[in-house]
């Protein structure tokens, strides 16, 4: 980016909004409060305020790190979801507004005032373990995934909001490290990308772990996996509830009938997607 000596904030939000292209506005906001190391409305209140030169490097830099196409999340090191502001490494998932909706229906199957026990598998940042555990202060919560280096940023994630004691972590794939445990609710956001998917090529998805993305020629091998072995792990009444694509929702069903579910009821996004999937074990 080319700048110019005492050049302003809304100079520079609009400039580098037109290079990140259409609706890029909030991307270029977020890159230049964190630059400035401000708020993101302070901007507002300081638009016509110039800019310090190292500042301005610093935005150039990440401005063209924006270009080539690495996510916001991985450069400003954060996401926000739910009501936690989450570190993010390219080591995990960037958690997307559309898992809200799996968090928002584990709640509403999770009595708030009742000790109960929950799993989260494939944890990545921690991210719907912690939300659940933020809103449930008598859940126990133990979470899983088979990277060692997403359980970390998971750790650090819990013990900034003082989650620490509330969540189990721990190292393993799917149910390998729950033997023998049973759940009110097992949670799971696994990938469900197909091995060919073109959107592996596009966007985000190419700079996050293909791990955590993509599950087999119909991207159905992990969730396939999970439905098969959770009743095992569920207690009578106990729930599933899985994020899946917006195509895959009735294949979905399809696997927690044969497995034995009932109750089962497939949920949309706020773009009327097919995005959550929910089965209940049988009391009997």
């Amino acid at each position: 980016m080319q700048v110019h000596e005492n050049i302003c904030v809304a100079t520079l939000l609009a400039r580098a909004a037109g290079r990140l292209g259409a609706d890029a506005r909030l991307e270029a906001e977020l890159l230049l409060a964190h630059a400035l190391q401000r708020p993101r409305a302070w901007l507002y209140a300081h638009a016509d305020d110039a800019v310090a030169d190292s500042a301005l490097a610093l935005f150039d830099d990440l401005i063209a790190r924006r270009l080539r196409g690495e996510p916001v999340a991985q450069i400003l090191g954060r996401q926000g979801f739910w009501s936690l502001d989450l570190r993010i490494t390219p080591d995990v998932l960037i958690p997307r507004a559309d898992t809200e909706l799996l968090v928002d229906r584990a709640l509403a199957v999770l009595p708030a005032e009742s000790p109960v026990r929950v799993a989260d598998l494939g944890t990545g940042s921690g991210a719907i373990a912690l939300a659940i555990a933020s809103e449930r202060p008598f859940a126990d919560v133990v979470a899983a995934d088979a990277s060692s280096a997403a359980l970390a940023v998971a750790r650090t994630n819990s013990e900034a909001f003082g989650l620490s004691s509330r969540v189990r972590w721990v190292h393993g794939e799917w149910f390998a490290p729950l033997h023998g445990q049973r759940f009110d609710a097992i949670v799971s956001n696994p990938p469900y990308l197909a091995d060919n998917d073109p959107h592996l090529q596009k966007g985000d998805l190419r700079f996050e772990p293909r791990s955590a993305l993509v599950s087999g020629s119909d991207g159905l091998d992990a969730i396939r996996a999970i439905v098969r072995d959770a009743p095992t792990h569920l207690l009578p009444g106990g729930w599933l509830l899985l994020e899946h694509g917006f195509e895959q929702g009735a294949a979905v069903r399809v696997l927690l009938a044969e497995s034995g579910f009932t109750e089962i009821a497939t949920h949309r996004d706020i773009e009327q997607r097919e995005r959550v999937t929910c089965g209940r074990r049988a009391r009997g």
